[in-house]
């Protein structure tokens, strides 16, 4: 398996590996990250190793795949006149290292040029254009591609975009010497309703391009929802519609919706707690009592997650404590979401606390009253029920979601909470108001014949994939 981070934060990714292993395969999962030195530990019965990924470092205006791949325009040794690279030169790029405008200022006066390059490599190299306007792509090729290549494998599963193309190329390898590899996609989003992840032009049309060259090499997709496999198949005309492996958590046995926070944490826990102790609580964390009213956000902290909602929203609920559970506490964007809540004066009910093993995530959480996911609208924020939806179900919180379209005629349909106007701080406190008032009718939902919880397990879900993976490697008669 390869992903294009460090594994530890990757909850799918994880629990990927480590089935796989559990139903007898033989799994390497390659990580890359900004580290000294490789590391390596195991996941269960998978082996994890986590390649050094180099500083970025640009290719010249005409380098080639340093693989052997090369760009196809052997007479193109830049753009044409008046483009210039991404990093600004002249005299906008001196004042720029001098201080002499703004960063955004200075983003902003090179999007002509960056628009400019993306007009002129897309005509010249069509999808390939990325090989110049993304080039540090070649990275990821650079660390993982050698390892693959020693690793010899039968079966390669590329996690998101950025790892498509290393896994495709290193099949292709692998075949041109006689060894038949079969290359499993895992779309994690929709990456043309994708925030772009670097303020410039040239990113979402180069991701894009890089993403069509080589879908055609997957023998098999894979995706996180319905509608998500839809629009693959639409965008990309595959000729068979992606398997869906939904985010959801391990399973954890025990009945507890209508238990008190104290029973919930203990029952779940019996499942979720590893060899090495019983998992945290959270109440405990925030140091808050059972009878006070918490709500939980657990995750990624951006500002298109609508925390700043919630925290504006804190002054109308006296009393009730947030808990933000997130990957690291000292990220510039929580400091300002902790500033927001300081100057609505209530950052005293506000607390900011680490990610746990995934594996202790749901009993983390099991304590809390409510389940917050706050999104505001995006093209990929519509289409997916997230990691998140399904860790709050299996801790058998209530959930209060915007009304993002996938999750929130989930919990219409399901009861299991309510839906606010996204980004409508009054409707936000009206929704945990609702909820406060008579919990256990949202938890209902968790019980009887009509739970949706069987069917969100991980375990469920990993059935698919094994099924997935026999099927690509049984030998055709």
């Amino acid at each position: 398996m390869l992903v294009d981070n460090a594994v530890e934060g990757d909850s799918r990714v994880q629990k990927a590996a480590r089935s796989a292993a559990d139903a007898g395969w033989h799994v390497t999962l390659l990580g890359c990250a900004r580290t000294e030195t490789e590391r390596r530990w195991q996941l269960g019965d998978a082996e994890v190793r986590v390649l050094p990924l180099d500083a970025p470092r640009l290719l010249p205006a005409d380098a080639s795949d340093p693989r052997g791949e090369g760009t196809g325009e052997a007479g193109a040794s830049g753009p044409p006149a008046g483009v210039r690279g991404p990093r600004g030169s002249g005299l906008r790029g001196r004042l720029v290292a001098r201080g002499g405008l703004p960063l955004r200022v200075a983003r902003l006066a090179r999007r002509p040029l960056e628009h400019a390059q993306v007009r002129y490599w897309r005509a010249r190299l069509g999808d390939r254009a990325w090989r110049r306007l993304e080039p540090g792509l070649w990275n990821y090729e650079r660390v993982a591609g050698p390892v693959v290549d020693e690793l010899r494998p039968d079966l390669v599963h590329a996690h998101d975009f950025r790892m498509l193309g290393v896994a495709a190329r290193a099949v292709d390898r692998a075949r041109a010497r006689g060894h038949v590899v079969r290359l499993v996609w895992d779309a994690h989003e929709w990456l043309p309703g994708a925030r772009p992840r670097r303020d410039n032009a040239r990113w979402l049309p180069a991701h894009l391009g890089y993403v069509r060259e080589y879908v055609g090499h997957a023998d098999a997709v894979v995706t996180v929802s319905d509608t998500l496999a839809d629009l693959l198949v639409r965008d990309h005309d595959l000729p068979a519609r992606p398997t869906v492996v939904l985010n959801a958590p391990i399973a954890a046995p025990a009945r507890v919706a209508t238990a008190g926070p104290a029973a919930r944490t203990a029952l779940v826990a019996a499942e979720e707690r590893p060899a090495g102790g019983p998992a945290p609580d959270l109440r405990a964390r925030c140091g808050v009592a059972a009878d006070t009213p918490l709500l939980v956000y657990s995750g990624a902290m951006a500002e298109q997650r609508g925390v700043d909602t919630v925290v504006e929203a804190l002054p109308r609920l006296p009393g009730v404590h947030l808990a933000l559970v997130v990957a690291d506490p000292d990220a510039a964007y929580v400091r300002q979401v902790v500033a927001r809540a300081a100057r609505h004066g209530v950052v005293e009910r506000v607390h900011v606390l680490p990610y746990v093993p995934h594996r202790q995530l749901v009993a983390f959480l099991a304590t809390a009253d409510v389940g917050l996911i706050p999104l505001h609208h995006w093209p990929n924020h519509e289409i997916a029920l997230i990691t998140k939806f399904f860790e709050y179900a299996h801790a058998r919180l209530p959930i209060v979601v915007s009304d993002v379209r996938t999750m929130a005629d989930t919990v219409r349909a399901t009861g299991q909470g309510e839906v606010f106007r996204a980004r409508d701080t009054a409707d936000l406190a009206r929704a945990v108001r609702a909820v406060l008032a008579d919990p256990a009718r949202y938890r209902a939902a968790y019980d009887g014949p009509n739970s949706p919880l069987p069917s969100w397990t991980w375990e469920s879900q990993a059935d698919r994939l094994d099924a997935l993976y026999r099927d690509l490697l049984t030998p055709l008669p």
